[in-house]
């Protein structure tokens, strides 16, 4: 599809338009180093190979067995992580990991909740994260960024909290709202498409009020947790070392809670993958923003250059590996192990 290529070059265009608009220059960017712009993206390949890990680790757990090799099993997560990457609010990327695993031969339903238990994994990981650098920053005096990256992420994280409780008492359907607008594009297929959801909604649902209700999901979500919280460590280092780099003295605590602070302003459905907003929001936290910025002051920061750097580092060198596996789900084989007897069907994908 267009889109697949035409992503990465559209993420571009807001270092062209701080390129025009600021004193920073591509030579600039480039006197961070080559050792710590390699260092920095090692550690952001870090982060979504550990990701990519979770995402075996909770199919073996909540669904049993290995649907398909470790392998290839972490290359599905990478590229349904391109679609994150190249989408508003980082959505979408759980449609393909779904749509992978049911082509795999898992039940929509248990597909839905293992996609499911990594948003919530991420949701509590990042709010938290968000959370404690929000604090921070308003106990510092960053009075703007602290208020803005609390109020982006208390209702992502209210959302999934009422969705979470909601779900383990009563089964989800479609909203009545998006079966009018199925029927009225897809009138022949609507009432197909809308029953398959709502036996996939039905399914998790299932899956959810049995899972809440034992001990045997505590570990698998802890450990789940912990994964996640050591990929936005590896997050945290790839700023550090640039930062380092050129002399703008910054701990891992701290370059954590930048990184967060930036992640939560990228969440906001404004751009592409985040594109502009991720900048401004790690920019904000590491100057302690305390009102709303002057552009002018913005333009002239020196920072601008390593933060240009670091997103580079962590945002495009990750996307051009994640687009190389979602080149190679696209084109692969479909793979089902069946558990019963542990053989292997393949046929070509659709």
């Amino acid at each position: 599809m267009n889109w697949r290529i035409a992503a990465i070059p559209a993420s571009i265009v807001p270092f062209i338009i701080m390129f025009l608009t600021t004193k920073v220059s591509p030579q600039d960017i480039f006197a961070v180093g080559l050792v710590p712009f390699v260092a920095s993206a090692v550690a952001a390949v870090a982060r979504i190979m550990i990701q990519a890990y979770r995402f075996k680790y909770f199919v073996h757990k909540f669904i049993g067995y290995d649907v398909s090799s470790p392998g290839k099993t972490m290359a599905a997560r990478l590229a349904g992580e391109f679609v994150t990457y190249t989408t508003p609010s980082y959505v979408g990327g759980e449609f393909v990991r779904i749509a992978w695993l049911s082509k795999n031969g898992v039940p929509a339903g248990k597909a839905a909740w293992v996609a499911t238990m990594e948003i919530i994994a991420d949701v509590f990981a990042v709010t938290i994260l968000a959370f404690v650098a929000g604090g921070l920053a308003l106990s510092r005096g960053g009075t703007a960024v602290g208020i803005t990256v609390i109020a982006v992420a208390l209702p992502t994280f209210v959302f999934w909290l009422v969705l979470i409780l909601y779900s383990a008492k009563r089964n989800l359907r479609v909203p009545q709202f998006i079966d009018r607008l199925a029927r009225r594009f897809a009138k022949d297929k609507a009432d197909k498409y809308i029953a398959q959801a709502n036996k996939a909604l039905d399914d998790l649902c299932t899956m959810s009020r049995e899972n809440f209700s034992s001990s045997k999901v505590i570990k698998p979500f802890a450990v789940g947790l912990a994964l996640t919280f050591a990929s936005f460590l590896a997050y945290g280092i790839s700023f550090m070392v640039l930062a380092d780099s050129v002399g703008v003295g910054i701990g891992m605590f701290d370059s954590l809670m930048a990184v967060a602070a930036s992640n939560a302003i990228a969440n906001l459905p404004v751009t592409i993958g985040g594109s502009g907003l991720a900048e401004l929001g790690i920019w904000a936290y590491v100057s302690n923003l305390s009102s709303v910025p002057n552009l002018a002051d913005i333009a002239a920061d020196s920072k601008l250059s390593v933060i240009i750097a670091w997103r580079i580092a962590t945002y495009h060198v990750p996307l051009v590996i994640m687009w190389i596996a979602l080149m190679k789900l696209a084109i692969g084989k479909k793979e089902t192990i069946v558990p019963a007897d542990g053989e292997k069907k393949k046929e070509d994908a659709s």
